[in-house]
């Protein structure tokens, strides 16, 4: 899509990993951008609170959504189906909650991009509250991109990507991931929130790409 210096659009999850990659991309372009997410004082799980956002932005282009959670990760006999709640609240629950918000005040010519996951079709035990949560985003995009129409709708899914959501992790297992990670995907390295942010432009760029899920995880899925 062309960007003009009216062009507007928001990243939610915008101030770190992959959707400050993202951000940062799109400010190189005609047009603003606005970054917001929890730290800023958005809390996509606030429906309500989401769509009085949207309303002070209005009109809008492009609404890309980053925001993650920290899904538990274990057995279902033994993650709390309380915790499991709290991850979807966030990262399902939001994006839909973003999705129709912003619907109500997206130009023609828009998009709204999503985020899931390489789990969501891997089978990896241990990670059904992920595989649940990033299937359902994948599942209900192609239905919003039907409903929302012409308003294009969009999935990026990432492999794993050295972002601050592994910044929990000692330094030297962070670094002994990506190398194994480097060693067995076929793309030889792990992501980096660079590599992901040149698919959400190719979302937001291409006309003709609706309902899609684009994966972008360095042949996880065919390893």
């Amino acid at each position: 899509m062309t960007f003009t210096n009216d062009t507007r659009t928001i990243v939610i999850g915008g101030t770190s990993g992959i959707g400050k990659a993202v951000a940062s991309a799109l400010a190189l372009r005609p047009g603003s951008v606005a970054t917001v997410s929890r730290s800023t004082g958005l809390d996509v799980t606030d429906q309500a609170a989401v769509a009085a956002y949207f309303e002070a932005q209005s009109p809008v282009d492009h609404v890309v959504f980053t925001a993650g959670s920290a899904a538990p990760g274990g057995a279902v006999t033994d993650v709390p189906i309380d915790a499991a709640k709290q991850a979807f609240d966030a990262k399902f629950w939001g994006a839909i909650a973003t999705a129709g918000a912003a619907a109500k005040h997206i130009r023609p010519g828009g998009s709204i991009t999503l985020t899931s996951g390489f789990l969501a079709r891997r089978t990896v035990p241990g990670t059904y509250v992920k595989t649940a949560m990033n299937a359902g985003i994948e599942a209900v995009a192609k239905i919003l991109a039907k409903e929302l129409a012409p308003i294009r709708v969009n999935v990026i899914s990432p492999g794993l990507t050295d972002t601050e959501a592994h910044a929990g992790m000692d330094a030297e297992a962070r670094q002994t991931m990506l190398d194994r990670a480097a060693r067995s995907l076929p793309a030889g390295k792990a992501g980096a929130p660079e590599d992901l942010a040149r698919g959400y432009l190719f979302a937001i760029d291409n006309a003709f790409v609706t309902g899609a899920v684009i994966d972008i995880d360095g042949g996880a899925l065919i390893n």
